[in-house]
């Protein structure tokens, strides 16, 4: 079971490998789990930090003392440097920009790798925009780029408009229901879907979804009616070795049958277990 994919009614939802993921046993960022990610074919997500000589170290944090052996703010530290600390978790070295360059020809032509911008595009700058262009523009790269910061997410479109992008606008959703309204906040969904940034995948909180669905709208049918795909995050079960509760099977059944595009989990070949067991195999 690889924890690739999961069906209802023909409809073919992808399980995207959170953080390098495919179980919260794995450590966070394992280059061996990405390298079988690329031999799968599967969907998978990282973090990138930008570093002091404007490249990337796959890095959640902003800080450093928590993820790594290292100390201090990932912006002030150079790619020399920072490649000789290791992730406390797994004791690999802290994988860089140039590494993940360098592994994107060996991708299964269906695999695809998240690259979820952690800085905003005044941190990034114009030296990170041209080393992201420098080493990830030249080929096809089976990438998605994705981020907070719409202003990075559309410097990015004008810079690398062949390279997919996604945008999550989960908290701007959240701020302006309870207030405004469902009726605003499609509205608000609908300006950020068409504001130039034209993204390829939205990314939307599934407990959110569920939310608005209960509530009259159909989040995930507004972003298919406009050509973009939902990757629904982070679901993750209680019990992994146990299967869905009943009150989770309940939730992860309504949000298939929404069809979103992805869902994103750190245990995804235990949520296909858990399908199957449900479903019965049936796809």
């Amino acid at each position: 079971m690889d924890g690739i994919a999961v069906r209802i009614a023909g409809h073919k939802t992808r399980l995207k490998w959170h953080r390098l993921r495919r179980s919260m046993t794995d450590p966070e960022f394992g280059t061996a789990v990405m390298t079988a990610g690329f031999a799968l074919g599967a969907s998978m997500e990282l973090d990138l930090r930008v570093r002091g000589d404007g490249g990337f170290a796959v890095l959640h944090d902003d800080m450093l003392e928590g993820e790594t052996t290292g100390a201090g703010r990932v912006a002030d530290w150079t790619g020399d440097a920072l490649g000789a600390t290791t992730y406390r978790q797994s004791g690999d070295k802290v994988v860089l920009s140039e590494r993940l360059a360098a592994m994107m020809p060996s991708a299964h032509p269906e695999a695809l790798l998240q690259f979820d911008m952690k800085d905003d595009l005044d941190v990034v700058g114009p030296r990170g925009i041209d080393h992201l262009a420098d080493h990830f523009g030249s080929t096809r790269s089976p990438i998605i780029f994705s981020g907070g910061s719409t202003a990075l997410i559309r410097a990015l479109a004008e810079r690398l408009p062949h390279i997919p992008r996604g945008i999550d606008p989960t908290d701007r959703l959240a701020a302006i229901a309870p207030g405004r309204g469902i009726a605003a906040a499609e509205a608000a969904l609908l300006a950020e879907l068409r504001d130039g940034t034209e993204p390829d995948t939205c990314y939307l909180s599934w407990e959110l979804v569920l939310e608005f669905q209960r509530g009259g709208l159909d989040l995930v049918a507004l972003c298919h009616a406009e050509g973009v795909r939902v990757d629904a995050w982070t679901y993750n079960l209680t019990d992994p070795a146990g299967g869905f509760t009943d009150v989770e099977w309940g939730e992860f059944f309504l949000l298939m049958s929404l069809r979103p595009d992805q869902i994103t989990t750190d245990e995804s070949r235990a949520t296909e277990a858990a399908w199957l067991a449900r479903t019965g195999g049936a796809a």
